[in-house]
């Protein structure tokens, strides 16, 4: 389903963030990108749905190329959930979900608000599916809580039906409760539907609990790809460094929340 070879992305100022990535993600997964601050987690997903060009090497989706000229067909097949939610804290989150429908309407519709009646539906269709109540549609997402504003975010996300999501860090500003409920909520949503997931992270413990697969980054470079219970102290170390490791260890050895 996402398709990553020998992937490099070097900027202009001549930072490295991926230097040589590879990997496939087959249909369904549950793949989650783990690695400390500065590994190239996002930098990664980013190139994924197109916001970034790699320097060289090449990412497919659904085995069409991601490149300028077919962006247009890719992305209403590829939805997104942002670390800082990525709202529009004024509108509604009845708003805030439809927009997810943007890649498949015109710009004049969206302008005006003229979107289809079966988008409204699925909006609350959506409303239903990630926890939120009716009362929720007209609200604010301002007033929400962050949880919920990340619930409105995961059904915008699969306002198309997309079949990728990409997470980036999306419970980052959140609590360790609300976190595990936020991915749980989202792991559901995409088994139910299909869809593959490829989510950053940089927590050890709930990677381990959601992930099907851990792919861990360091200085741009796959440093550890398995299954969540392969992923040993060596490995910790690899990835974060020696500073660091006591406190990776701390979140390693900790019992995640109890998942369904």
């Amino acid at each position: 389903m996402i398709d990553i070879e020998d992937v490099h992305v070097r900027y202009p100022d001549g930072c490295v963030a991926l230097a040589g990535v590879s990997f496939r993600v087959p249909k369904g997964q549950f793949c989650v990108i783990l690695g400390p601050s500065g590994s190239g987690k996002s930098t990664l997903l980013r190139t994924v749905n197109g916001l970034v060009t790699p320097t060289t090497g090449q990412i497919a989706v659904g085995g069409v190329t991601v490149e300028r000229k077919t962006l247009p067909l890719l992305r209403p097949t590829i939805g997104m959930i942002h670390q800082h939610f990525g709202l529009v804290d004024r509108l509604s989150a009845a708003t805030n979900i439809i927009s997810g429908a943007l890649p498949a309407i015109s710009l004049a519709r969206a302008a005006l608000g003229l979107f289809p009646e079966r988008h409204r539906r699925k909006t609350c269709e959506l409303m239903a599916a990630v926890g939120l109540g009716p009362e929720h549609l007209r609200r604010r997402v301002r007033d929400m809580s962050g949880g919920q504003q990340q619930r409105v975010g995961i059904a915008r996300a699969f306002m198309l039906d997309p079949s990728v999501i990409l997470a980036d860090e999306p419970v980052a500003s959140l609590d360790p409760k609300i976190s595990a409920e936020v991915l749980r909520l989202l792991r559901d949503q995409a088994k139910s539907r299909g869809a593959t997931v490829l989510c950053s992270l940089h927590q050890i413990d709930l990677a381990r609990a959601f992930a099907d697969r851990i792919i861990a980054l360091g200085g741009g470079r796959v440093v550890f790809d398995g299954a969540p219970d392969q992923l040993s102290t060596s490995h910790l170390a690899r990835i974060y460094g020696a500073a660091p490791l006591s406190n990776a260890m701390s979140d390693f050895t900790r019992e995640p929340e109890p998942v369904s």
